[in-house]
């Protein structure tokens, strides 16, 4: 492990839980689902600070910047125009959110290095990290790991 991720790490490990700031995290994501269900850009990005970053961590591809994020809600929704995300487990702290979700949808368009699209109806699991941003109090942007069969 690096030395600086040592230290970040533990420092995260010994934050402490405040109500208030729990509030604010859980208020963020639900936002932030509720912008990705109605496929909202612009709501999508009042929860992501300036210098955020999305990876998927399957393929190692990463999208830096709120313009980043954008091309990857652009290039998500356009793969998978009904995608929909059914919540299986949530972890919420001062870290930020952990999420476990059963994603289903119509594949159709290239994503990433999926196979090519027919128009499959497709379905997997799927876990994010949201790290949370407690100067901003925001979200620093997301880990994506999914897992199809």
């Amino acid at each position: 492990m690096q030395p600086n991720l040592r230290t970040e790490v533990i420092r995260s490990i010994r934050r402490r839980v405040d109500p208030d700031e729990y509030r604010a995290i859980r208020q963020l994501w639900i936002a932030h689902s509720l912008a990705e269900d109605a496929h909202d850009i612009p709501g999508l990005m009042a929860t992501l600070t300036e210098d955020c970053v999305y990876t998927v961590v399957n393929s190692g591809t990463t999208w830096h910047g709120k313009a980043g994020a954008t091309q990857f809600y652009q290039q998500l929704l356009t793969a998978f125009p009904n995608i929909h995300f059914d919540l299986q487990n949530i972890v919420i702290g001062p870290q930020g959110v952990f999420e476990e979700a059963f994603v289903t949808g119509t594949y159709q368009s290239q994503w990433l290095d999926m196979p090519s699209p027919a128009g499959q109806q497709v379905e997997f699991s799927v876990t994010i990290l949201f790290p949370w941003d407690p100067k901003q109090k925001l979200f620093k942007g997301e880990r994506v790991y999914f897992f199809i069969k």
